[in-house]
């Protein structure tokens, strides 16, 4: 029998331009993570009105998979990243969603 928790969907996909330095550090077992803030800006349509969007959004990227890859990200980079969100808490017990990447790209 699926755990309940196995049938919703946890996927999230945002694009925009770095706005803050990559910072690196590694877990105690060894885990490479990469933590940065992406910046968003869009116009989006909400109930057939133009609406102005604006997301900054802390992003993790961890694991061997990703140290290559996030070795040459820079503030004002434009990327796309896809993966979940998950919330995490600070350790004054403020809680912030993080979006723990899948998958990056960078766009042209």
């Amino acid at each position: 029998m699926q755990q309940q928790a196995d049938l919703y969907t946890n996927q999230y996909v945002l694009s925009g331009m770095i706005c803050k330095t990559p910072k690196f550090s590694q877990s105690p077992a060894g885990i490479p993570h990469c933590i940065f803030v992406l910046e968003h800006k869009s116009m989006q349509v909400e109930a057939e009105l133009n609406r102005n969007s604006y997301v900054r959004l802390q992003v993790v990227a961890s694991g061997e998979t990703f140290q290559d890859q996030t070795q040459h990200l820079y503030v004002g980079q434009a990327i796309q990243v896809r993966g979940f969100l998950n919330r995490h808490e600070s350790r004054n017990g403020l809680s912030q969603l993080v979006l723990h990447a899948q998958h990056i790209e960078r766009i042209n």
